[in-house]
């Protein structure tokens, strides 16, 4: 029935595998290109001495030109401009087409204070980017940004493998009846010729594996949506943010489960799939 159980999560598992499936492509995309030392470019302390002076030259024009235009309205000031401005058609006239001698064309240059500013945004950007850049390169160097580097490689292979195999799934209509982990297992006791219990230890490294994925998963999703949150968030929407995350992260439950069955032995998915139905 439509109200049935099977129905209502296959609604909501719509919209959180697809929240899934964004937020999966952005962290296979973002996690090797932070992590790995081949997306690193070379950045020297000179590159970043040489932006910071044009960025310290920047700001001194900006203070410069905004000093001739606080000088230019007191003289202004002084003379009386400000307070005594001409009213009506023929002094707006008189305005336009008289100059005082010795006075600053005040918009023409506010209109290049506005650009030395916008410059000198970019240049802090920029040179903060440097900056980061730099403390990338000096962590990739550690023992920890070793390992993170080649994680880095193994899951973009691990991440091309699986793109792959789900195009080929999609086409031939197939289901996977073995779960990577037992796959793995009897590669590697078949073709290695290791010998161990593959029943028992594909049970506990697919436990510890169900479990990286659930936490590592719902982490993301947390440092992502408070990421959004914070850029949108306002005293008056707060609570219609708060809503909306306690919205997306049952559809994001939900949709884990149905997801993580592929991850398990299948004398476990089954159990799963007698709670939520042939989905």
């Amino acid at each position: 029935g439509i109200l049935s159980i099977e129905q209502l999560i296959s609604r909501v598992g719509v919209i959180g595998v697809t929240l899934m499936a964004l937020l999966s492509g952005f962290g296979a995309v973002n996690c090797p290109y932070t992590y790995m030392s081949y997306f690193l470019r070379n950045v020297t302390d000179a590159d970043i001495l040489a932006l910071e002076r044009r960025l310290l030259q920047t700001m001194d024009m900006i203070v410069s030109k905004k000093k001739r235009i606080a000088v230019a309205h007191r003289t202004m000031f002084q003379r009386g401009e400000v307070h005594n401005k001409p009213t009506g058609f023929w002094g707006m006239i008189k305005s336009v087409t008289t100059s005082v001698p010795g006075s600053e064309n005040l918009s023409l240059i506010q209109q290049e204070v506005d650009a030395l500013e916008e410059l000198s945004r970019q240049l802090f950007l920029e040179t903060a980017d440097l900056h980061a850049t730099k403390e990338r390169i000096e962590y990739s160097k550690t023992f920890q940004g070793k390992y993170f580097n080649f994680l880095g490689y193994f899951f973009s292979i691990y991440c091309v493998w699986k793109i792959f195999m789900a195009t080929i799934n999609i086409v031939f209509d197939r289901v996977g009846k073995t779960d990577p982990v037992t796959r793995g297992i009897e590669i590697t006791v078949n073709y290695l010729g290791i010998q161990f219990d593959v029943k028992f230890w594909s049970q506990h490294i697919s436990f510890i594996l169900v479990g990286i994925i659930i936490v590592t998963s719902i982490r993301g999703l947390l440092i992502t949506l408070t990421k959004f949150f914070y850029a949108i968030s306002s005293s008056k929407s707060s609570n219609v943010i708060v809503l909306l995350l306690a919205q997306i992260m049952g559809m994001y439950f939900v949709s884990s489960v149905l997801l993580i069955r592929m991850s398990m032995p299948p004398e476990y998915r089954i159990i799963i799939t007698e709670v939520l139905g042939e989905l």
